[in-house]
C-alpha cells in the first residue's frame, strides 16, 4: 500500500512537471520516454491554458467568477477589434530550435507535422487542410526556428482563411554554436492569456553574415499580382510589431540523438520530394516552351500548303476534275493562249488538265513564294543552298565574259573563262598532235571516268554530237567512251580495243574521294601501267583531273601533272549541273573539239537570260515548272515521262531522270519543316517510237503520268526513199503530233462500236483519255539546241523546288548507302583473309546474305592462301590487248560528208 502511494506520488509530481509541455503523451509507464515531433506538442501546447489558471477557479467566489467572465468578454471583443486590423491570411509562429548538420540543403519544412505530397505537387497540412506551407532554407551548420500554432477556430473558419499557393515564409539562421544561446534567452516559463489567444508571429530576425533568403513554392497560378503584392506588404508592416511568445524547453525535452535522426530522415525525404516536383515541372516548362518556338516558327514560316493560294488552287482543283481535255481542246481561245515561244523553241501545253484560270492561280502562287527573287537570288550568286552553305552558280558557266558575278568578293565569271581558256588550249594542242603520250604516239582515244552527274550530263551530250553534222566531221579519228559502272564487266568493254599508249584518261571527281570513280580510276592507271611500265610519266602523260579547287591535293597524290592537266571547277558547281563546266568541256573538246563546246554554252545561256528576264506567262521553263506542281501536287500525278522523238537524246531522260529526282527527292522545307504535299515526281522516258511499243500501254489504259514530247522541224539526217511520199523524219513526228491527242481525247465507247467491234470487246478498246502532256518543238538538233534542252529543264527542277520550299541543290539522300557499304566493304576484307570467317552484319538477313555470297564467290579472292604476298592473278586488267583486234591503220580525212542536207546517202 505504501508503496502504490509512493508511485502515484511520483506520477503525480512528474505530471505536473510535464504540464508546460504534454501530460500524458511524453512518459508512457514502464516503456520510457516517447520523443513526438515537436510541432504537434508546440500546437498542445499552444492551445490549452496552464495549469496554474484552471486549479484558481475553482477556489474563486461567484462575484469573482462573474467578474472574471466580465473582464474575459472585454478582453475576446478587444482581441476581435486587433484581428480585424490585423491580415487574416497569417498564422501563429512560435520559436522552436531545430538543429540540422546538412551542408547546403533546400528544405521544406511543414507543420504540425511532416507529411508526403499529394498529387497535385502542394503540401497539405492534416490538421489544416485549407492552410497553406512555408518554407526555409537552411544552410551548412545553421540552427532555423520556426514553429506554426494555430488561430481561433472562429478565425479558422472565416473566409479570409489563408489559401495563398504563394505564400513567403522569410527564415533566421544562427550558427549552431549560438543554439544554445538561443534557446535560453528565449526562456519564458508561462504564457500570457492576451499574447498566447492573440499575437501572431512573424519571424524577422535575420543574420547579419547571411541575406535575406525568400523560397517560393507552388508559384504556378499568378497571383502576384499588384493587389496581392501590396496587401503582402501592409501584414509584414503589421506583424513585425506583435511580440513573440517566448517558450521554455525543459533539458530533458532538448531534442536528443532520437529526433535529430528523425528530423534528418525527414528532411531528406522533402527535399528528395520536392526537388523530384521541381524537376518534373522544369521538364514541362521546357516542353511547352519548346512547343510554343515550334508553334511560333510555323507562324512565321509556314508550310505552302497552309497559304491561301495553294488553297484556292484546291478548291479550283474540282473544278478541273468535272472538265474532259476533249471539251477543253475545243475551247479556241484557251487553245491559243497556251503555248510560249523564245529562240526557236515552241512550247505548247493546251493538253494540260489546266484553263487559264489555273494558270493564273499557278502564277499566284509563285508571287507569294517569291518565285523572280529567288531566281535572281540564284543568278546573282547568294547562298541559297543552305544545307552545304553555298551558292548555285551554273548559270555563270555559261555567261559571256564581260559579266560579273561574285561570289566571297570574287569575280566567278573571271575564273571560269580562265579555266575555259586552259581547256581550249590544252584540246587543240591534243586534237593538233601537239600534245601526246608517254611513247609520243598521238592520243586519239578519250576515256572519261565518272559517275552520276560526271557521267551523264557529258554522255548524254556526246550521243547528240555523235550524228550532228558539224560533230561528225569534227570527231572522225578519235574514240570517245565513259567508265562509270564500278562493275568490272564495263572496264573490260571500255578497254578491250582501245590502245592504252593513244588513250587519255580523264578522271571526274568533285572531290576526287567519290569511291566508284576512284576505283576504276585506279584501275585505269593500272592498265597504262600494265602495257607501259610504272614510270611515273606515264600518269603525268595519260591522265588528267577534273575536279574541285579544294582537292588539289589529292589530284597530285594520284600523280596528275597539277599544273598542266588539272582542270578545275567550284564547289557552286553540284554534279548534276556541271555538263558546263570542264566536267563536260574537257571530253567533249577533246571529242569534237572547243568551238562544238562553245556553241552548246551559247544555247544554254540563251534560256538563261529568257528564265530570267521573261514574264512568268511566256517563261518557258517557270510554266513548266508550275504546271509540273499542279499535276504532281495537286492532281496526284506521282510520274512523269521524257519522250525524245530524236534517236541522238537517247540519253536525255537518264540525264534528266538525275537532275530533277536527285533535286527534288526531299522531305524537308527550308524552314526545316516537314513537308505535308507531294514533292518530287518519278521521271523516265525513251525516245520516240522505241517507248510506243515498251511503256505506251500504260500511259493510255493504265496510270497517268503526263508527257513531255521533244521534237525537231529537222532531222539531223533525213532519209527519202523511193515511192515514199513522206520522208523518214515525217514518218516520225507524224507519231510526235497524234500521241498528245490520243492521250488528251482518247477513245469513247460509241467510236468503238462504230468500227464494228463486238459489243464484249468495246471495254477493253476503250480510251478514257484525258491525260496531261505538254510539247517541246525546236528547229533542228544542234549543239545550241541541246544546250537549250538542257537549261530549260534544269531551270523547270529550280522552280518547282523554289514551289515547294525545298533545297534543290543538295544530296544527302546518296550517303547512307555510301556509309553502310564501307562497313559491308570490312566485312568482306575480313571474310576474303579466312574461309572460316563468319559475317555478323548489322541484322540476321544481311549476315545470311553476305555469307551465302561469299561461299559462293571464293574465285573472287584476289589473294588465296597458296600463293605468295606479291603474287596476283588478275593484275592485268584486260587479257585481250588492242593488238588482238582487228584495226585498220587509216589517216583521218579532214572532211567527210554523209550528205544528210541532201536528203539522199550519198
Amino acid at each position: 500500500m505504501h508503496r502504490l502511494v509512493f508511485v502515484l506520488l511520483v506520477l503525480s509530481l512528474t505530471l505536473d512537471g510535464a504540464n508546460a509541455w504534454s501530460p500524458a503523451s511524453l512518459w508512457r509507464l514502464g516503456r520510457g520516454p516517447r520523443m513526438r515531433p515537436i510541432p504537434t506538442n508546440l500546437r498542445v501546447l499552444a492551445e490549452r491554458p496552464l495549469a496554474a489558471e484552471s486549479s484558481s477557479w475553482s477556489s474563486m467566489t461567484p462575484e469573482e467568477r462573474q467578474e472574471k467572465r466580465r473582464n474575459k468578454k472585454q478582453n475576446q471583443q478587444q482581441k476581435q477589434q486587433q484581428e480585424q486590423q490585423q491580415p487574416k491570411s497569417y498564422r501563429m509562429f512560435h520559436a522552436v530550435p531545430i538543429y540540422t548538420d546538412f551542408n547546403d540543403v533546400d528544405l521544406v519544412s511543414t507543420a504540425p507535422d511532416f507529411f508526403p505530397f499529394p498529387d497535385d505537387g502542394e503540401i497539405v497540412s492534416p490538421y489544416d487542410a485549407h492552410e497553406r506551407d512555408f518554407a526555409f532554407e537552411m544552410k551548412e551548420d545553421t540552427v532555423t526556428t520556426v514553429t506554426e500554432t494555430t488561430m481561433e477556430d472562429s478565425h479558422r473558419s472565416s473566409s479570409s482563411s489563408f489559401s495563398s499557393k504563394t505564400h513567403v515564409t522569410k527564415t533566421t539562421s544562427v550558427t549552431a554554436d549560438d543554439a544554445s544561446t538561443t534557446t535560453s534567452s528565449s526562456s519564458s516559463h508561462t504564457f500570457q492569456e492576451p499574447t498566447h489567444r492573440s499575437s501572431y508571429e512573424y519571424y524577422t530576425q535575420y543574420s547579419q553574415n547571411q541575406q535575406d533568403e525568400v523560397v517560393l513554392l507552388d508559384d504556378d497560378d499568378n497571383n502576384n499580382d499588384d493587389d496581392s503584392i501590396s496587401q503582402r506588404h501592409d501584414n509584414e508592416n503589421s506583424l513585425r510589431n506583435l511580440q513573440v511568445p517566448q517558450i521554455h524547453l525543459p533539458p530533458r525535452l532538448v531534442p536528443n540523438v532520437a529526433w535529430e535522426h528523425h528530423h534528418r530522415a525527414t528532411t531528406s525525404f522533402v527535399h528528395e520530394r520536392l526537388q523530384r516536383r521541381r524537376g518534373q515541372r522544369d521538364q514541362t516548362i521546357d516542353k511547352q516552351q519548346q512547343q510554343l518556338e515550334g508553334d511560333t516558327k510555323r507562324k512565321r514560316s509556314p508550310l505552302v500548303s497552309a497559304t491561301p493560294e495553294w488553297q484556292r488552287l484546291e478548291l479550283h482543283k474540282l473544278e478541273i476534275e468535272n472538265q474532259h481535255l476533249r471539251d477543253l481542246l475545243k475551247d479556241e481561245e484557251r487553245s491559243q493562249a497556251m503555248f510560249a515561244e523564245h529562240d526557236g523553241v515552241y512550247l505548247d501545253y493546251s493538253r494540260q488538265r489546266a484553263t487559264l484560270k489555273t494558270l493564273q492561280l499557278l502564277q499566284d502562287l509563285a508571287k507569294r513564294q517569291r518565285l523572280e527573287e529567288r531566281i535572281q537570288d540564284m543568278v546573282s550568286g547568294k547562298t541559297i543552298n543552305f544545307t552545304e552553305k553555298r551558292a548555285v552558280l551554273h548559270t555563270a558557266l555559261r555567261a559571256d565574259p564581260d559579266e560579273q558575278i561574285f561570289v566571297d568578293g570574287e569575280n566567278v565569271v573571271e575564273d571560269v573563262h580562265q579555266v575555259l581558256n586552259q581547256i581550249k588550249t590544252f584540246t587543240e594542242g591534243v586534237r593538233s598532235g601537239n600534245i601526246r603520250g608517254y611513247t609520243g604516239k598521238r592520243l586519239r582515244n578519250i576515256i572519261s571516268v565518272g559517275i552520276g552527274g560526271s557521267y551523264l550530263g557529258p554522255e548524254f551530250l556526246h550521243e547528240v554530237l555523235k550524228t550532228e553534222p558539224d560533230g561528225i566531221n569534227s570527231a572522225l579519228g578519235y574514240n570517245l567512251r565513259f567508265l562509270a559502272n564500278v562493275d568490272p564487266v564495263d572496264v573490260e568493254r571500255t578497254c578491250a580495243d582501245l590502245d592504252p599508249e593513244e588513250t587519255l584518261i580523264i578522271v571526274v571527281s568533285k572531290t576526287f574521294t567519290t569511291a566508284e570513280t576512284m576505283l576504276n580510276a585506279r584501275t585505269m592507271r593500272q592498265w597504262l601501267w600494265d602495257f607501259m611500265g610504272n614510270d611515273k610519266e606515264v600518269v603525268r602523260k595519260h591522265v588528267v583531273a577534273c575536279a574541285s579547287v579544294s582537292a588539289t591535293d589529292k589530284v597530285k597524290e594520284f600523280g596528275i601533272d597539277t599544273n598542266n592537266y588539272f582542270f578545275r571547277f567550284w564547289d557552286w558547281v553540284g554534279g548534276r549541273y556541271s555538263v558546263c563546266s570542264a566536267v563536260g568541256a574537257v571530253p567533249i573538246s577533246l571529242m569534237y573539239g572547243f568551238d562544238l563546246f562553245e556553241q552548246f554554252l551559247k544555247g544554254a545561256q540563251s534560256i538563261d537570260r529568257h528564265f530570267m528576264t521573261a514574264p512568268m506567262d511566256k517563261n518557258i521553263p517557270i510554266i513548266m515548272g508550275l504546271l509540273g506542281v499542279w499535276n504532281h501536287s495537286f492532281l496526284g500525278y506521282k510520274t512523269r515521262t521524257t519522250l525524245p522523238y530524236a534517236e541522238a537524246l537517247l540519253r536525255l531522260p537518264s540525264h534528266i531522270q538525275q537532275l530533277d529526282m536527285e533535286s527534288n527527292g526531299k522531305v524537308m522545307t527550308r524552314h526545316g519543316i516537314e513537308v505535308d504535299y507531294p514533292v518530287g515526281e518519278i521521271d523516265f522516258g525513251e525516245p520516240g517510237t522505241n517507248g510506243q511499243h515498251s511503256f505506251f500501254q500504260l500511259l493510255h489504259m493504265g496510270q497517268t503520268a503526263p508527257c513531255d514530247f521533244i521534237g525537231f522541224c529537222q532531222s539531223q539526217h533525213d532519209l527519202c526513199l523511193d515511192d515514199e511520199s513522206l520522208s523518214s523524219h515525217d514518218e516520225l513526228m507524224a507519231n510526235f503530233f497524234a500521241q498528245p491527242d490520243a492521250l488528251a481525247n482518247g477513245k469513247t465507247a460509241d467510236e468503238v462500236r462504230a468500227e464494228g467491234i463486238e459489243e464484249d470487246l468495246v471495254p477493253h478498246r476503250t480510251f478514257k483519255g484525258n491525260r496531261p502532256s505538254m510539247s517541246l518543238l525546236l528547229p533542228k538538233l544542234t549543239a545550241y539546241a541541246t544546250g537549250q534542252l538542257l537549261a530549260i529543264y534544269e531551270h523547270r527542277t529550280a522552280v518547282q523546288g523554289f514551289i515547294w520550299d525545298i533545297n534543290s541543290f543538295d544530296q544527302w539522300g546518296v550517303e547512307l548507302g555510301k556509309k553502310l557499304a564501307n562497313d559491308v566493304k570490312a566485312h568482306l576484307v575480313d571474310a576474303r583473309k579466312s574461309e572460316n570467317h563468319v559475317i555478323e552484319a548489322s541484322n540476321p538477313a544481311s549476315s545470311r546474305i553476305l555469307n551465302y555470297y561469299v561461299n559462293n564467290s571464293r574465285t573472287n579472292a584476289c589473294m588465296n592462301s597458296d600463293m605468295s604476298p606479291n603474287t596476283n592473278p588478275l593484275t592485268r586488267v584486260t587479257r585481250k590487248t588492242h593488238s588482238d583486234h582487228a584495226r585498220a591503220a587509216f589517216t583521218p580525212p579532214i572532211q567527210h560528208d554523209l550528205g544528210g542536207s541532201i536528203g539522199k546517202l550519198s
